[in-house]
């Protein structure tokens, strides 16, 4: 199997839940891609289904390895556990890492490494982090100070075209004070969408604050950031039919803990979407988890945002921006 096939029937041997959790991850063309290799597979045969499991097991425990020890200690594990499979393993992923810009950072702690690009100029911090994983990039923009997170959410907002030589002099310098090799393999991020997705990750302070200041800097382009976000709060904007498909993505647990200090407005547009007796089993849920931390119901809304985003990328549920709800004759 091509790799887009394997992660296609990786996702689809998963289900939807545990599949709306990976594909955090990935951008919008990589979304679209193994949407479209999902929407061609066929009938998994049980075979392929526990060789692509196997597959992901052992390149994940490679991956742990990796972070753990570095790239000999990760060799010699893997070898010791799967022989010349296990050489095979850790050079793909030593190549893949190295392949993408500023990918040796994914493994750095993210407040060790807001605190190492402390003294970079905001233009350097975004193009880091527009290289990064929304929710790994959201988490290290959460350590900065709010005046700087501003300055750098606009500045991978309004980001362009990088040569390739400026990410190559970057990656050097970091890689210096860090370690590893840079890569050289390069690729464009950045962008609106890119910022959208980085403060849709990012936790609810660091959100208001950053379009805030963002708001103050540039109002255009604040504006343009919000109508591609979508926050818990925004359920409210969905049709019934399009709540009642995002709660069939969504367990009682994840959603009683969403819902906890959420507006009427938001918790009726949900309730009224539900039988009787699923409503019932809801209050109770949020009856029993009594007083819960802001940082895991905020985790928790971030897991049903990321539902109802799956489902827009997939043409499941459409999300009205802006002018899009105008209706023309």
């Amino acid at each position: 199997m091509k790799p887009e096939e394997k992660a296609a029937a990786l996702v689809v041997a998963v289900g939807s839940k545990a599949a709306s959790g990976m594909l955090e991850y990935l951008n919008d063309d990589e979304v679209e891609r193994l949407a479209g290799e999902v929407a061609k597979i066929g009938r998994l045969h049980p075979e392929t289904v526990d060789a692509v499991f196997t597959e992901v097991y052992e390149e994940a425990t490679a991956q742990q390895l990796l972070a753990a020890g570095g790239i000999d200690y990760a060799r010699e594990m893997l070898v010791d556990w799967k022989g010349d499979r296990g050489h095979e393993i850790i050079e793909r992923l030593v190549t893949d890492l190295q392949a993408t810009p500023f990918g040796f950072l994914r493994k750095a702690d993210p407040e060790k490494l807001s605190g190492l690009l402390a003294d970079e100029h905001p233009q350097t911090v975004a193009l880091i982090l527009a290289h990064q994983p929304a929710a790994y990039a959201a988490t290290v923009l959460g350590f900065f100070d709010e005046g700087i997170q501003a300055e750098i959410a606009l500045r991978v907002g309004t980001m362009g075209k990088t040569s390739p030589e400026v990410i190559r002099a970057i990656e050097a310098h970091l890689a210096g004070e860090i370690g590893p090799e840079p890569g050289t393999d390069l690729a464009i991020r950045g962008g609106i969408e890119e910022l959208a997705d980085v403060l849709n990750n990012s936790d609810k302070d660091t959100e208001k604050a950053i379009l805030e200041r963002l708001n103050a800097i540039d109002a255009a382009l604040a504006e343009e950031v919000q109508a591609l976000m979508f926050v818990f709060e925004d359920i409210i904007t969905l049709d019934d039919r399009a709540i009642q498909r995002v709660l069939q993505d969504v367990n009682t647990q994840e959603l009683a803990l969403a819902m906890k200090g959420i507006g009427s407005e938001v918790s009726d547009a949900i309730v009224r979407n539900m039988s009787q007796r699923a409503a019932e089993s809801l209050k109770e849920e949020i009856e029993l988890l009594g007083p819960s931390r802001r940082s895991d119901v905020e985790a928790a809304r971030r897991k049903v945002v990321a539902a109802v985003r799956l489902l827009e990328e997939t043409g499941e549920i459409v999300i009205s921006r802006g002018g899009e709800s105008e209706l023309i004759e």
